[in-house]
C-alpha cells in the first residue's frame, strides 16, 4: 500500500506510518547526525518514498536514481546508496544514506541487511493487507450478483425484486438515491420502474410510458441518448450534455452516476445513483461496479418479463385449447345429428323399396320420424290428381284420430301447399294468419304446427304434419330443416313406391300370360331392385376422412426412390445384389371405405402393413405410395423365382381373415414385378414397370401377381403413341360418322340412322371405337372428339336429311353444365332443326349426376332433342329412374338379342319379353341392338318389338341410305 513522505515537523507523531517508523528505527542505529531517504517501486502498491527529518532533497535524488540504475555506486565512504529487488522479482527497493563519518565495515553490513529485510517485509505487508481488501471487495460485489441472480429467478412481484436489488446495491455503495427506467429506442419512450428518493416524492409507475417530447430537458433521457456512464454533479453533466436546468425533474445532486443498460448494441435502460449531502461520492470503481449491477438487473428483468411472457401464453393458449375443445364438442354433436338423420334418411329410402305397401310405409316413415323429432300427431296430406281434394293417406292424433278427406280450402296444410314453403307456427302466429283471412283452422288447435310441403319434381303434391297440443313440446327451426330433408326423401319414397306399384301390375299381367315364365321375370326383378336398393344406400352414406400415413409408419414414395437409386447405383458398378420392385395395390379396398367408412380403412391399411412388414427381411424396404399401394424393395440372390415365391407368400399372409370394425374381412391384392435390369436409370421406370404388371395382375383376375415382361413394355409405348396420335388427329379433325340404318323390321323401311364414330388414321386406316374409345375416356379427350363428330352431324342435318340422326353421348359431357346450350348453340349457327337429332345416353349418364342431367334432357326436350336410353339391360340402377327422365326410346341390347333365335336361350326371351312390357307400359319405344340373323328379327317381330338395328339390317357407312318414312 502506498505511503506518505515522512514528515519533518512531527518526527514523533504517534500516527506516523510504518515507513516513518522503520526510517526512525534505522536512523536510531547509526551515528548522530545521519539521514538517509528510501523510495521503491511495487506491482501492487505503485510506487513510494520517505525520508528522515531534515533530509536533503539531493539525498532523496539520489536514492531515486538508485532505484532506477541497474549497478549503484557509492559516491564516497560518508554518502553511500543500496537498491535490491525483492525474492519474487515485483518489487524494488532504493536507500540513500548520509553519514557523518564513515563506518566500520562489518557494522555497515550489518545494518545494510537489517534495513533491506524491515524495508522487504514492510512491502509485503502492505502488499498483503491491499489484497486483503480487494478480496473483500470482490466477495461483497460476488455475493450481491448472487442475491441479484437469485432474486431475478425468485417468485417475486417486479416491486418487491427491485426494492431488494436496490438494498443490494446500497451494500456496495451508497445508493439510498436511486431509480431504474426501461427505454424503448423505436418509440423513443421511457417507464420508470423503480424509484426511491430521499427529496423527491416521485412515486414509480411502471406501466406509464413518458415520451421524449415530456421530458425533453430530462439528464434520464440525455443519458440513454448518450449511452455511455456518466459521474459528476448535476450541473456538470447537464453542461457537458448540453440540457437546460428543469426543477420540474427533481433537485440538483452533488454526485450523480448513470449507467446504461444496453441488450446487444442497444441502450434498452438505465440505473441512477445520487447523493444530495456529499461530493464526489461515487469513484471510478463504483461506476464499473454499478455496470456489473446494471446487466445483471437487466438479466433478472429479462428473466421477469420471460416469466410473465410465458404465463401470458400459457394462459392464451389455454383459452385456445378450451375454446377448440368447446368447438369439437359443438362438432362432435353436430356429427352425431348428422349420423343420426343419415340413418333416418337411409331407412326412408330403404322402405320405399322394401315396404309392402304404401301404408305400411306410411307408418314405418312416421316411426323414422318420431326418432329425430317429437312426432307424436303426425300426418300425411296427398293433393288429388284433379287438384280439389285433399287426402290423407296416414294421420295418427291424439286429438284428431279419424282425420277425413275434404276439399281443397285455406286451411294451415292447404296454406304450405299454396305457398310452397315450410311454415312453423305457434298459436299467435295461426291467429295472425286467421285474421287476416289466409288460413282457417280446422280440428282442434295446436299449440305448436309445423308443416313442410311435400315436392314432385317440381311441382308440390302434399305435406308432412307434425303438431303439438302441448306447451311442453314447441317445434324449433332446427326441426324445421329435418322435416323439410326428411320430406324431400318421402317424396322420392313415395315415388319410388308408385313405381313399384306400376312394376308390380306389370309382373301381375305378365304372370297371367306366361306363368313360368313370370317366375323368372319376377326373381329378376328382385335381385334388380336388390341392387337398385343397394346403390342408393351406398350413394347416401357418409365417407370418413381419410388420414395421412402416420397410421403405418412405413416410409414415404421419396425415401423409397433414395433407396432405389442407391440399389441401382450399386448394381451399376457391381458391388450390390439383384433386387426387384413389388407394387401392391389392395382389391376392392374403396368398398370397404364405401360401406365400412374411412376409419375401418385405416384400420385395414395398418394391419395390411404390419403384414407385409413382419414378412420382409430387415434389409427390404417396405414403403405406402398413397392410398392403398404399396411398394417393397427387396433383394433376392438365388434367382427371379425367389422373388415370384416370396409375392405368392405375400399374398397368402394379406389373404388371412382379419377382423375390422367388428368385421371379418378376407382381404386380397393384386401385386406386380419389376426386376432390375441395366436399361433402368431410375427408381420411377421401376415403380412404373411394377405398377403395369400389378394392372396386368388385376386384369388377370385379381389376388395374383404378374411379372413385368416386354409384351407390357410394348403395350405401354403403343399406348403412348396412340394417345399422341389422338392428341394429332383432334387437331387435323381425321374422325368422321358412319351412318348405321334403323329400320322398321316388318316391312324394312328406314326411319333413321345412327351416327358412329370411326377414326381414318394417318397410318393404320379406319379404326373402329373399341380400339381407342378406352383411351379416349381415359385420357378425357373423349369430349373434343364428340364435338368434333357432333359438329359433322349437326352439318348434315343442315343440308337435309329426312327421319333423325342419333349419337351417342358420354356421361362425361353431363357434368358440364353448359352442355344442351352449346349443342343448341351449334344448331342455331348451322340453321339446322335440331328436332333430327337423338341422343343415345347411357345408364351411368343417369347416375352421375342425376339433377344436372333431367335438367340438360329437359332443356333439349323443350328443342325437339329426344334422349334414347342404349344399352338398356346390362346396368343395374336406371329402370327406377325411367318414370324421371324423359326417355323417347329404349334399345334393347345386343346381349339380350343374341340369345333369341332357332336356339333361344330362355332367359333372353323372358328379358326381352319383360322389357317390351316394361316400355309399353311406361309409353316408350323400342328398338333392338344387333339384330344379325332372320331368326332374331322374326323373334323380335314375335315379341312386338318392330325396330331394329344391325348387321341384317344394314351395316355402317361414310353415306345415309334414302330414308323412307311416315312418322317420326
Amino acid at each position: 500500500m502506498p505511503t506518505p513522505s515522512i514528515s519533518a515537523d512531527n518526527p514523533a507523531s504517534a500516527d506516523a506510518s510504518p515507513a516513518e517508523r522503520i526510517a526512525r528505527v534505522l536512523r536510531g542505529l547509526l551515528p548522530e547526525g545521519a539521514e538517509l531517504a528510501v523510495c521503491w517501486r511495487d506491482w501492487a502498491l505503485g510506487n513510494g518514498s520517505g525520508a528522515t527529518p531534515g533530509a536533503s532533497s539531493a539525498l532523496r535524488r539520489r536514492a531515486e536514481h538508485a532505484l532506477a540504475e541497474a549497478i549503484v555506486e557509492h559516491d564516497g565512504p560518508e554518502s553511500r546508496a543500496y537498491a535490491w529487488d525483492n525474492a519474487d522479482g515485483n518489487a524494488r527497493v532504493a536507500l540513500a544514506l548520509a553519514l557523518p563519518a564513515p563506518l566500520a565495515e562489518a557494522e555497515e553490513a550489518s545494518w545494510v541487511l537489517l534495513a533491506r529485510t524491515l524495508l522487504v517485509t514492510s512491502l509485503d505487508a502492505s502488499r498483503a493487507q491491499a489484497r486483503v481488501v480487494s478480496l473483500e471487495k470482490s466477495k461483497r460485489l460476488q455475493q450481491a450478483l448472487y442475491e441479484i441472480a437469485d432474486l431475478a429467478g425468485a417468485d417475486l412481484e417486479m416491486p418487491e425484486m427491485l426494492r431488494r436489488i436496490h438494498a443490494v446495491v446500497n451494500s456496495l455503495m451508497y445508493a439510498e438515491n436511486c431509480y431504474i427506467v426501461l427505454y424503448d429506442d423505436q418509440r423513443r419512450t421511457v417507464r420508470f420502474l423503480y424509484f426511491a428518493d430521499q427529496r423527491d416524492p416521485y412515486i414509480a409507475e411502471p406501466e406509464r410510458e413518458f415520451g421524449e417530447e415530456e421530458m425533453v430537458n430530462s439528464m434520464t433521457f440525455a443519458l440513454l441518448r448518450h449511452g455511455q456512464p456518466l459521474r459528476g454533479p448535476s450541473a456538470v453533466i447537464r453542461q457537458k450534455l448540453g440540457v437546460v436546468r428543469d426543477p420540474s425533474h427533481g433537485p440538483d445532486s452533488l454526485d450523480w452516476l448513470g449507467v446504461p443498460m444496453r441488450r446487444d448494441d442497444h441502450v434498452c435502460g438505465a440505473i441512477v445513483v445520487q447523493s444530495y449531502d456529499a461530493p464526489a461520492s461515487y469513484a471510478d470503481e463504483d461506476r464499473a461496479l454499478l455496470g456489473y449491477v446494471a446487466q445483471h438487473i437487466l438479466t433478472a428483468l429479462d428473466r421477469k418479463h420471460a416469466h410473465v411472457e410465458l404465463e401470458h401464453r400459457v394462459a392464451v393458449r389455454t383459452h385456445e385449447l378450451q375454446r377448440a375443445n368447446r368447438e369439437l364438442q359443438a362438432e362432435i354433436m353436430e356429427r352425431k345429428r348428422a349420423e343420426k338423420l343419415q340413418r333416418a334418411l337411409f331407412r326412408i329410402t330403404d322402405l320405399a323399396i322394401t315396404s309392402e305397401s304404401l301404408e305400411r310405409f306410411y307408418a314405418d316413415v312416421h316411426t323414422v320420424v318420431d326418432e329425430l323429432i317429437n312426432a307424436r300427431n303426425f300426418y300425411i296430406a296427398l293433393v288429388s290428381d284433379d287438384g280439389g281434394q285433399l287426402n290423407f293417406p296416414y294421420s295418427i292424433d291424439e286429438r284428431d284420430p279419424m282425420r277425413k278427406s275434404r276439399r281443397m280450402t285455406n286451411g294451415l296444410t292447404e296454406y304450405v301447399i299454396e305457398t310452397g314453403r315450410p311454415l312453423l307456427a305457434d298459436r299467435e302466429v295461426i291467429g295472425q294468419l286467421a285474421e287476416a283471412g289466409k288460413v282457417l283452422q280446422h280440428g282442434p288447435p295446436a299449440h305448436s304446427w309445423l308443416g313442410v310441403p311435400l315436392f314432385r319434381g317440381e311441382d308440390v303434391v302434399g305435406t308432412v304434419v307434425v303438431q303439438s297440443y302441448s306447451d311442453d313440446v314447441k317445434f324449433t327451426p332446427h326441426d324445421q330443416n329435418l322435416l323439410t330433408f326428411v320430406a324431400h326423401h318421402i317424396g322420392n319414397g313415395l315415388d319410388r313406391q308408385r313405381a313399384q306399384e306400376r312394376l308390380r301390375s306389370a309382373h301381375a299381367e305378365l304372370e297371367r300370360r306366361v306363368d313360368e315364365r313370370t317366375r323368372e321375370l319376377a326373381e329378376a326383378n328382385h335381385q334388380l331392385r336388390s341392387q337398385i336398393g343397394e346403390r342408393l344406400r351406398v350413394e347416401q352414406q357418409l365417407t370418413h376422412q381419410a388420414t395421412h400415413d402416420a397410421l403405418t409408419g412405413l416410409p414415404n414414395r421419396p425415401h423409397l426412390l433414395d433407396r432405389l437409386s442407391a440399389a441401382i447405383e450399386r448394381a451399376r458398378h457391381g458391388d450390390g445384389q439383384a433386387f426387384a420392385v413389388l407394387f401392391l395395390d389392395l382389391d376392392r379396398f374403396k368398398l370397404v371405405n364405401d360401406s365400412m367408412g374411412h376409419a375401418a380403412g385405416d384400420e385395414l391399411l395398418v394391419e395390411v402393413a404390419r403384414r407385409i412388414t413382419m414378412s420382409v427381411r430387415d434389409e427390404d424396404v417396405v414403403s405406402r405410395l398413397g392410398g392403398d399401394e404399396f411398394a417393397l424393395l427387396v433383394e433376392y440372390a438365388e434367382g427371379v423365382e425367389n422373388v415370384r415365391d416370396f409375392a405368392q407368400r405375400l399374398l397368402a399372409v394379406l389373404g388371412l381373415p382379419m377382423w375390422v370394425a367388428g368385421r371379418e374381412l378376407f382381404p386380397s391384392a393384386s401385386l406386380g414385378i419389376a426386376v432390375w435390369h441395366p436399361r433402368y436409370r431410375n427408381g420411377e421406370e421401376l415403380l412404373r414397370d411394377a405398377d403395369a404388371a400389378m394392372y396386368r395382375a388385376k386384369e388377370q383376375g385379381r389376388d395374383r401377381c404378374a411379372m413385368f415382361d416386354e409384351a407390357m413394355r410394348e403395350a405401354a409405348v403403343q399406348s403412348l403413341d396412340l394417345e399422341a396420335d389422338l392428341r394429332r388427329a383432334i387437331n387435323h379433325r381425321d374422325f368422321l360418322p358412319f351412318y348405321q340404318p334403323i329400320r322398321r323390321m316388318d316391312d324394312g323401311r328406314v326411319i333413321g340412322h345412327e351416327a358412329l364414330l370411326r377414326w381414318q388414321h394417318e397410318r393404320r386406316g379406319l379404326l373402329l371405337p373399341a380400339e381407342f374409345i378406352g383411351l379416349g375416356e381415359h385420357s378425357g379427350l373423349i369430349e373434343q372428339v364428340d364435338w368434333l363428330l357432333y359438329e359433322q352431324v349437326v352439318r348434315q342435318i343442315a343440308r337435309g336429311v329426312e327421319g333423325y340422326i342419333s349419337v351417342n353421348v358420354s356421361p362425361r359431357h353431363f357434368r358440364s353444365p353448359d352442355f344442351g346450350d352449346r349443342l343448341l348453340a351449334m344448331f342455331e349457327a348451322q340453321g339446322a332443326d335440331p328436332s333430327r337429332l337423338r341422343l343415345e345416353i347411357t345408364e351411368v349418364a343417369l347416375l352421375d349426376d342425376a339433377p344436372r342431367t333431367l335438367r340438360i334432357l329437359r332443356t333439349l326436350r323443350q328443342h325437339g332433342i329426344l334422349a334414347q336410353l342404349d344399352d338398356f339391360g346390362t346396368g343395374f340402377s336406371a329402370l327406377s329412374y325411367l318414370h324421371r327422365f324423359p326417355i323417347s326410346v329404349l334399345k334393347i341390347d345386343r346381349s339380350f338379342v343374341s340369345g333369341l333365335g332357332n336356339e333361344a336361350r330362355p332367359e333372353s326371351l323372358a328379358l326381352v319379353r319383360a322389357i317390351l312390357a316394361l316400355a309399353s307400359t311406361l309409353g316408350i319405344e323400342t328398338i333392338a341392338e344387333g339384330v344379325e340373323t332372320e331368326e332374331q328379327r322374326q323373334s323380335l317381330i314375335e315379341l312386338g318389338c318392330h325396330l331394329g338395328q344391325g348387321y341384317l339390317l344394314g351395316r355402317p357407312a361414310a353415306q345415309m341410305e334414302t330414308v323412307v318414312v311416315d312418322a317420326a
